[in-house]
């Protein structure tokens, strides 16, 4: 049996464990890398990076279809929809090579490709390895959740690893699960030809702020969506080409296809994370503030956390344990500065606190001021009129902001920054945006913070005319 001693150990090779292994080797560390499947992990292989692109695939349908409004005639597009996925393919083959295992050797990282195993506190089997680290980081992510509803086992289904391998465009998709993966595959099927029906047991898009979820949805049953909402799932049945979905409430659905989009499980199974005494449960391994387990020497960071399950939250988390780990210095993690979007079009975005969060948390401290973006000079010259941005404030200080509306991913990312910072309305007002952009947005919804305060104070206007009648 090989034996090694390192620094650190890293248990996955997805975002999180690569931006620890990058880190930390780069700056003077021996690190061991471990991961028994695909480098890169869900978001390169099967989540972020290949749904964005199939994405794009939809959207490219869609702009064909709506031309007439820009004076260029509607075209119904030739879909090839195995072309479709040879374009997913593509982009995660130009991305792979940054997340290789011969990218991380070249930078020194000793990888291992097997699954590890604790054996002790800080001691993991791997193979025919044993590794002693001094510090042990786990970032296993996460599989996609397959609730045990009667039938399903007998039915051929779907999930977002297994999506990618399909070829033939679904006649008739059905989607039980209305979060951001069931409604981005959605619509992305949508506009590529196929029929969709989404089946959610509770709200669609329940997470998200329900007046802007709310536009989302309406923008999809436009498009001739199907979203059957408060649809528990009760009895699955069928084969290949012909599945039943029943609901609880006896509602029944018909469709050739199922893609089960329910949620996600942590993977905390196989680690024998007992032999390290390390606690976790069914949602995760149990962190505090600074990612640290019940076991001192190990970390847990990404989806395995179980915390907000998004790419750029494991990134952050790495930020956090390398501090830590090569510096022993006090590192905590936060949530309330961490934005997500789901990929729709149109998109939505949040970062803090919902409306009805802030309402609750400072009740009648809370201010809410919008601007929508059919005020926008730029989306009414490219016929993106659809959208709004909210924004929550305390004490002249923003605590959330929602947008729902085209580049809501990126415009986000000025109030991700407020948070993060906390940054006063005022430093929002001041910035200066090119004109037209979308980004204008952000700085009316700071101005209309203001406006009230400027244009409809009695002692501003008092102010104002006593300065005209003394000035020279």
């Amino acid at each position: 049996m090989n034996k090694i001693k390192t620094d650190l150990l890293v248990i996955g090779a997805g975002s999180g464990g690569l931006s620890v292994a990058a880190g930390a080797v780069q700056m003077g560390a021996k690190v061991v890398l471990l991961e028994d499947h695909k480098m890169g992990g869900d978001c390169l292989n099967y989540g972020c990076v290949p749904s964005k692109a199939l994405i794009a695939a939809g959207k490219q349908a869609h702009v064909l279809r709506h031309g007439a409004q820009f004076g260029v005639a509607n075209a119904e597009p030739q879909i090839d929809y195995a072309a479709a996925k040879d374009h997913v393919n593509k982009v995660i083959a130009t991305i792979a090579p940054v997340d290789s295992e011969e990218r991380f050797e070249g930078l020194g990282v000793t990888v291992i490709r097997e699954r590890g195993r604790f054996t002790g506190e800080n001691t993991v089997q791997a193979g025919d390895t044993e590794i002693t680290a001094r510090r042990i980081v786990v970032a296993t992510g996460s599989s996609p959740f397959v609730p045990p509803i009667p039938g399903l086992e007998n039915v051929p289904y779907l999930t977002n690893e297994t999506l990618w391998d399909l070829r033939d465009l679904p006649e008739h998709l059905l989607i039980v699960g209305g979060g951001p993966i069931g409604i981005e595959m959605a619509q992305a099927h949508l506009r590529l030809g196929a029929k969709v029906t989404v089946i959610e047991g509770d709200k669609a898009m329940n997470k998200d702020d329900p007046e802007l979820a709310a536009i989302v949805l309406d923008r999809m049953r436009e498009e001739g969506m199907v979203i059957e909402e408060d649809a528990l799932a009760e009895e699955i049945s069928g084969k290949a080409g012909d599945i039943t979905v029943k609901a609880k409430d006896g509602r029944v659905f018909r469709g050739t296809h199922l893609l089960m989009a329910v949620g996600r499980a942590a993977n905390v199974n196989d680690l024998d994370l007992e032999k390290a005494g390390v606690a976790y449960s069914r949602g995760g391994i149990e962190v505090d503030a600074s990612m640290k387990t019940t076991n001192k020497k190990v970390y847990a960071i990404g989806d395995v956390a179980g915390q907000l399950q998004f790419t750029h939250v494991a990134n952050y988390h790495a930020g956090v344990v390398i501090r830590s780990i090569l510096f022993g210095l006090p590192s905590k993690a936060k949530q309330g500065h961490i934005p997500w979007a789901t990929y729709t079009d149109p998109e939505l975005a949040q970062v803090g606190l919902t409306e009805a969060q802030a309402r609750e948390e400072h009740r009648d401290k809370a201010e809410v001021y919008r601007f929508p973006f059919h005020e926008n000079d730029r989306a009414i010259a490219e016929g993106k009129t659809t959208g709004l941005i909210k924004v929550m404030v305390v004490k002249g200080r923003p605590v959330g902001a929602s947008i729902v509306g085209a580049s809501a991913g990126d415009l986000i990312g000025v109030w991700a920054l407020a948070l993060a910072n906390n940054l006063k309305m005022s430093q929002i007002a001041g910035m200066v945006a090119p004109y037209p952009t979308l980004g204008e947005v952000n700085k009316r919804a700071a101005g209309a913070y203001f406006s009230p305060r400027l244009f409809e104070s009695d002692m501003v206007k008092s102010v104002v005319r006593f300065v005209q009648k003394v000035l020279p």
